[in-house]
Formats: structure tokens, C-alpha cells, sequence
């Protein structure tokens, strides 16, 4: 006599198997960050250790979930900094924007088809290369968001992402969540020389007050190799946006251009780049605040909010291989779009890194940034050191 099992008991199986085989994963990272400006508070140093953990099922009939908590520690008492947001130092000491938290850092449902991917729940949403939305995953609370998204591919050359936004998880714990109503909407075509990129991002915060940030922008990237039989190679960019803000009591418009030219041979990469955030009149300037800001415009983040004369960032960038790591010099030159008698040049800044992996698992890196200022702003110099490990 044979008894065949019930539908009920096969679901609950699969089910079992679906968070049985699914993957769990670690990431830490111990940091040490010292800031030096010319400013009325003390210089700032930090030692803190970040713990990420994370876990997502096995895949079920094309559904899956995932849930990751994060949490950051001072370590050795080593905490002579202000968070602002935080209300942690208050007017002591310089800026390091790393408070003690802990908190869920992603958790959300996944339905995947060959095609298409539907996503909801708190979830990392980075674009392209993070300049209008990104992760923050310098910071030790990486930004995230409550959202909901869409992704569709119908072939490999075309890719469609739609997300909407109830609630930005920004890098200060949970001290400055920002509810919102934000639309993100991306599509790239890819090409034999490049890939094609239009968005439309869409930006309100949820605060019962009359705002909006609206942008709309075209992007081209690509690269090529020479013709000839070195072993060179060329990389290419040109982006354009234009964007409006609004309030109940003004209304201001500006615009993006972004161009960057980049050479590899024999093992160097050579990058040019100018990057224009424009101006209203010298009353407003260009705002990506969903970005990857420490990305762009220096290391030292002294432009995370664009000034209202807008900013001009002309950089060259080269990066190597030596002794196993990775190295990486830049210089970046600042200018007001719309100079006044008051401010005309920023300032100047360079930056310097060195990565190296080690032991198969590790990886330590030192990283520095000196700011030159002008126009009123303050000199300023930053240098990290971090260890990080993950699996």
C-alpha cells in the first residue's frame, strides 16, 4: 500500500528547501577616518567598525526574499566627531558622517521571470554610475530604499527600470529618514559602440509642503579598443540634464553636462573629465540628492550640496596596478558656473589611494584627500585607513 503525499505537505517541502538552501553572507569593515579643516571646530577623528549581514533564499516558482541588518560600532572609544543628524557632538568637532546604529538595512520580496524582475521592500536602487541614485556604500550605513521596482529586459540590448519611493534610508541610521513620493525611471539601450541612456527622476519628499525636484537627462558610454596592435583602449561619455525645483514660494531651473574622455595602455588609465552642475541666476544650483555624492567632485565632499553659483569641476585621474593593489592619483579644479564679485574659484583638491587584497579574503587600503579653498572656503585634509573582509 503506497501513500502519495498531499499538495499541502510538497508546498511545505519546497518551502523548507527554499530557506534551507538559501545564502547567507557577512561583510565587515574596521575604519579609521581623520579630518583636519581650517574651521572653528575641533579636528574630528573616528575608529569604527561596520557589521553587515545578510540572508536570501533559494529561489521558489521565481520567488525570493532577502534580509540584511546593519550595525556600526565606535571602537576604542575612538569617537571625536559630529553628526549632525545624529545630534551626536553637536558643534564639537568636524564632520564624519558615521553614527553608532543598528538597524534592517534591506528586506524585501523578489519575483523573477526570464525577462522581467519585480522587487518590494527596503532594497539597494543604484543607476548607471550613481551621480542621480546610489547606495552611499563609502559610508558605513550604506543608503537604501522602501520602494518598489520594476525591471524589464525583453532582450539584451534593451533595459527598461521603474522604482517608486515611499521612504529614503539615508546614511545617519534611521536620525534622518526622509519619507517621500519619489519616481525613478531609467531605460538603456546598448549598442556595438555604446550604451544609450534616458531617465526621468522624479523627486518629492513627503512632508505636507509644496516641493518638487524634477530631472530629465540623456546619457552616451562606450568604449573602443586601437586599431593598431598596441594594447590600447579608449573610454568615452557625454551626459546632459535638466532639472526644475519647485516650492510654494519659488521655482528655480538648471541644467548638468558631464564629458569625459579616458586612455588604458600598457596598464595605466589616464581620464579626463569636466563636469558642469549649473546655476539659476547665482541663486540655485543643480541637486542630486539621491546620489553617490562622495563619488563625484572630490573625496574631501566639500561639494555634497551644490553651492547656488553652481559648480565646474575639471579633473584628471590616473590609476595603476603596483605590488599587488591597485593605486589611483586625481587633481580637481573648482569654479562657480555663475561666478560673482564674492565667489569665482573653489578651491582645488587632490586625492590619492592605494588597495591592496590580501590572504585571499582581505583587503586594507589607505586613502587621502587635501582641499585648497578659495572664495571664502576652508582648507581641508581627510586620510582613511580600513581593513574589510566578506563571505
Amino acid at each position: 500500500m503506497s501513500v502519495g503525499l498531499s499538495a499541502e505537505t510538497q508546498a511545505a517541502d519546497t518551502f523548507y528547501e527554499a530557506l534551507s538552501e538559501g545564502k547567507a553572507k557577512a561583510d565587515f569593515r574596521l575604519r579609521y577616518e581623520d579630518v583636519s579643516q581650517d574651521n572653528a571646530v575641533q579636528d574630528a577623528s573616528a575608529l569604527t567598525f561596520r557589521t553587515r549581514l545578510a540572508y536570501t533564499t533559494a529561489d521558489l516558482n521565481g520567488w525570493s526574499a532577502s534580509i540584511e541588518m546593519e550595525d556600526n560600532r565606535i571602537v576604542l572609544g575612538q569617537g571625536d566627531y559630529t553628526v549632525g543628524p545624529a545630534a551626536y557632538n553637536l558643534g564639537e568637532y568636524s564632520v564624519i558622517a558615521d553614527p553608532e546604529f543598528t538597524e534592517v538595512d534591506v528586506a524585501f520580496v523578489q519575483y523573477k521571470t526570464d525577462k522581467a524582475t519585480f522587487k518590494i521592500g527596503r532594497q539597494v536602487i543604484a543607476l548607471d554610475n550613481h551621480r542621480f541614485v546610489g547606495h552611499v556604500g563609502w559610508r558605513q550605513d550604506r543608503q537604501t530604499f522602501d520602494a518598489a521596482t520594476a525591471i524589464y529586459q525583453p532582450t539584451d540590448k534593451f533595459t527598461a527600470k521603474y522604482s517608486y519611493i515611499t521612504q529614503r534610508n539615508r546614511i545617519f541610521g534611521e536620525f534622518a529618514d526622509l519619507d517621500a513620493k519619489d519616481h525613478l525611471l531609467n531605460l538603456g539601450y546598448r549598442t556595438s559602440f555604446g550604451t544609450f541612456t534616458g531617465y526621468s527622476y522624479l523627486l518629492e519628499v513627503d512632508n505636507d509642503t509644496d516641493n518638487a525636484l524634477d530631472t530629465y537627462g540623456l546619457s552616451f558610454k562606450g568604449a573602443t579598443k586601437a586599431k593598431s596592435k598596441s594594447d590600447a583602449s579608449f573610454s568615452y561619455m557625454l551626459e546632459y540634464a535638466t532639472q526644475s525645483s519647485e516650492s510654494a514660494v519659488a521655482k528655480f531651473d538648471a541644467d548638468y553636462l558631464f564629458a569625459e574622455f579616458g586612455v588604458s595602455y600598457s596598464g595605466i588609465n589616464a581620464k579626463l573629465g569636466y563636469e558642469v552642475l549649473g546655476s539659476d541666476d547665482g541663486v540655485y544650483g543643480f541637486s542630486t540628492p539621491l546620489a553617490t555624492l562622495h563619488k563625484f567632485n572630490g573625496w574631501s565632499d566639500q561639494f555634497l550640496g551644490t553651492p547656488a553659483q553652481g559648480l565646474v569641476d575639471t579633473s584628471i585621474s590616473v590609476s595603476g596596478k603596483v605590488a599587488g593593489g591597485s593605486w589611483l592619483a586625481a587633481y580637481h579644479d573648482f569654479s562657480a558656473d555663475e561666478s560673482s564679485d564674492t565667489v569665482d574659484d573653489l578651491g582645488s583638491e587632490i586625492n590619492l589611494q592605494y588597495v591592496k587584497p590580501f590572504g585571499g579574503h582581505y583587503t586594507a587600503a589607505i586613502k587621502y584627500a587635501t582641499y585648497s579653498g578659495e572664495s571664502g572656503r576652508v582648507d581641508a585634509d581627510k586620510i582613511w585607513l580600513w581593513l574589510s573582509t566578506k563571505f
